[in-house]
């Protein structure tokens, strides 16, 4: 909502106007400028001032200013001069039938009594029997030329408060701001700004991450998408080597940093294959090496008992991953709230076309990285080409790709790999995922220390004999999974 979309509708004969926003600071400014441009008397309510002038002047004390919400609305419904009355919070109250009736009295009458109603809240939604009267407004986010005055408002703030000095930053890492700056409401654009600038006096890279996270924990999805704080690098990862050199060739364009060519940003990817293979950490090595946020969907918590909940929490997930672009959105393991055995199979359909919708209309830079361990029972709308850009399989890792896996875990527990045969290791680990070679590692380190011993090769060669690996385990479906890649999917290594 801008003050012109608000100009309109407030012209309109519709009775009542919803403002959804957090910003209500600047939805009352807006509404105050109007009312007094077109000279409406106006009013504000809330349940703890009551109702006083719109504005920001004296506030009366008077102990009968109609604090109770059944109060006001008589009092709107009573009132014989137009006036306008803006109504914040008040969708805590609209479950009691009384304050529904006075709320549709006030919406039939509005043509004789020509009052403007406006109700502002960070949500509300109306019973259906006064939908029907009422239009809904959203305010409109700060475009990317708002946020840099924002930005250069607080530096100048910061400068006079420091003896005229000048904020230390450069061309590339302000845009960088701006451009993490992007979907919030301007008064937490400014904060979000301030705080960027009021500890050092400068805009940094080191503010950048900071930002981000404080912005996504303004937009809180309760328990459905996650911030992952904590990605990865390539050293990280072991093999999948076509994965990585895919990834590198496409950094350019998903950091859109193209050198003036239109190359269209990256969709995305699915990685399937055995747990334990490497798909997770695959989501968050592509995060750490484009240095971009890293979202996590968890498909599961997606579910709510309520007809509708579960794809409007799947619409509000993607619309906060619009905003976050650039930046990488993981599914992991998609099959549970996709699978086409779900129980839930109707409630499964309407949440894959939400997802196809999204997929085929966003124009925001999200990379997508999808996360299965059984691709067979996923719908094949999803896998058809151009909903991914690639298909990956991740096989269970060869063995300098297992020699690999044992030096990067036996380093980060501060062990001296030198010191061990890790090429005998990962020979002895034939059929060992990545997951079960760190068990492997971790377990050779408690039986040294129950026996009071330091580590060594035998205490390794222990512990891969004592595992019962996945593909020996589950060698059936793992052969089913190979079988289903060979002639669908491009290898991951």
């Amino acid at each position: 909502m801008n003050y012109n979309d608000l100009s309109i509708l407030l012209h309109s004969n519709i009775a009542l106007i919803v403002v959804e926003t957090f910003d209500e600071t600047r939805a009352l400014t807006l509404l105050q400028k109007y009312f007094r441009d077109e000279g409406i008397a106006s009013w504000r309510w809330s349940v703890t001032d009551g109702l006083q002038p719109l504005g920001f002047g004296l506030r009366s004390e008077d102990e009968n200013n109609q604090s109770k919400p059944e109060d006001v609305l008589k009092h709107i419904k009573k009132c014989q001069k137009a006036s306008a009355f803006v109504l914040c919070d008040l969708h805590p109250y609209l479950d009691e039938p009384k304050m529904v009736r006075l709320l549709k009295d006030i919406a039939l009458n509005q043509m004789a009594a020509r009052h403007k109603v406006v109700l502002v809240s960070h949500r509300l939604k109306l019973p259906p029997e006064v939908a029907r009267y009422s239009a809904v407004l959203q305010m409109s986010l700060p475009t990317e030329e708002e946020i840099l005055a924002i930005i250069r408002e607080e530096a100048k703030f910061w400068s006079d408060r420091n003896g005229g000095e000048r904020i230390k930053t450069d061309a590339a890492t302000l845009q960088k701001l701006v451009n993490n700056l992007k979907g919030l409401p301007h008064q937490d654009v400014r904060r979000l700004a301030r705080g960027a600038i009021v500890d050092d006096g400068a805009i940094s890279e080191s503010d950048l991450p900071e930002v981000t996270r404080a912005k996504f924990a303004l937009m809180d999805m309760e328990g459905v998408l996650h911030f992952e704080y904590n990605t990865a690098y390539f050293k990280d990862m072991a093999g999948l080597n076509r994965l990585k050199e895919w990834l590198s060739n496409r950094k350019s364009a998903m950091l859109n940093d193209n050198g003036g060519k239109k190359i269209d940003a990256p969709k995305g990817v699915m990685l399937f294959g055995v747990q334990g293979g490497g798909k997770s950490l695959a989501a968050k090595v592509i995060a750490g090496m484009w240095g971009i946020p890293l979202l996590r969907l968890d498909m599961a918590a997606l579910y709510n008992k309520y007809v509708g909940e579960t794809e409007r929490n799947l619409r509000e997930a993607l619309k906060l991953a619009d905003i976050m672009e650039p930046c990488v959105l993981w599914m992991d393991e998609i099959e549970k709230g996709l699978s086409q055995n779900d129980g839930e199979n109707a409630t499964s359909k309407r949440l894959l076309g939400t997802l196809l919708t999204w997929m085929a209309e966003r124009k925001s830079r999200v990379f997508i990285v999808a996360t299965s361990n059984d691709i067979s029972v996923m719908p094949p709308e999803l896998l058809r080409k151009g909903r991914f850009d690639e298909i990956f399989f991740v096989d269970l890792p060869d063995v300098e790709t297992r020699r690999v896996v044992f030096e990067i875990h036996m380093e980060k527990r501060g062990l001296i790999s030198s010191g061990f045969d890790l090429y005998e290791l990962a020979v002895m680990s034939d059929g060992f995922t990545g997951a079960e070679i760190e068990q492997a590692v971790v377990s050779a380190m408690y039986s040294a220390q129950a026996r009071d011993e330091e580590l060594s090769v035998q205490h390794l060669r222990d512990a891969i004999a004592n595992t019962k690996p996945l593909s020996v385990v589950m060698a059936e479906n793992i052969d089913m999974l190979r079988q289903w890649a060979a002639e669908r999917a491009v290898p991951a290594n």
